[in-house]
């Protein structure tokens, strides 16, 4: 499995990439049914999903990392590697998003361990995720990576219910 960084070019999202992306957001109508960050999770329009993506794309540590297996992308990852608040010390992982036709093969693991191993290599000692509360399948696949829960808190975005976890970083 690779991890690409998602480049938009002249400030937009080449049309091929942006569909493919699209399409998988689109398997995983159950998660954004769960999360309200789409009108109608059952019909995501490419220009949703590229307005989602200018949303995280727009912190200036952000980056959106796509993950292709065998060629095909099977999961993103959104990333932010300075936090919002000037406290925190931890990069965060504000998605992670495999496709649902794929779950349960592994890529959620396999990509958060690449993604911890980028911010690793950047000398991080920690990493950081929210989870939302009613989301308990997402809760425990990140507590079976490692993540330990620290608090409770309402998410930037919507103000809903999560839990945010961390997970030291030690050195290889």
């Amino acid at each position: 499995m690779i991890l690409q960084p998602l480049a938009p070019v002249d400030g937009a999202l080449p049309g091929p990439v942006l569909t493919e992306i699209a399409a998988l957001y689109a398997t995983n109508h159950a998660f954004f049914e769960l999360s309200g960050d789409f009108p109608d999770p059952n019909r995501i329009t490419v220009e949703q999903v590229a307005e989602a993506l200018a949303g995280e794309l727009a912190h200036d540590s952000a980056e959106v990392l796509l993950a292709r297996s065998a060629g095909r992308l099977v999961g993103l990852a959104a990333t932010l590697a300075r936090a919002p608040a000037a406290d925190d010390p931890d990069p965060w992982i504000g998605l992670l998003l495999i496709d649902a036709t794929a779950h349960r093969e592994g890529h959620g693991r396999a990509v958060s361990t690449l993604v911890e191993d980028r911010f690793r290599a950047a000398g991080r000692t920690g990493v950081r995720i929210a989870v939302l509360d009613n989301n308990p399948e997402a809760l425990a696949f990140w507590q079976s990576q490692g993540y330990l829960p620290l608090r409770r808190a309402k998410d930037r975005e919507m103000g809903r219910d999560c839990t945010v976890l961390r997970k030291p970083l030690e050195a290889p």
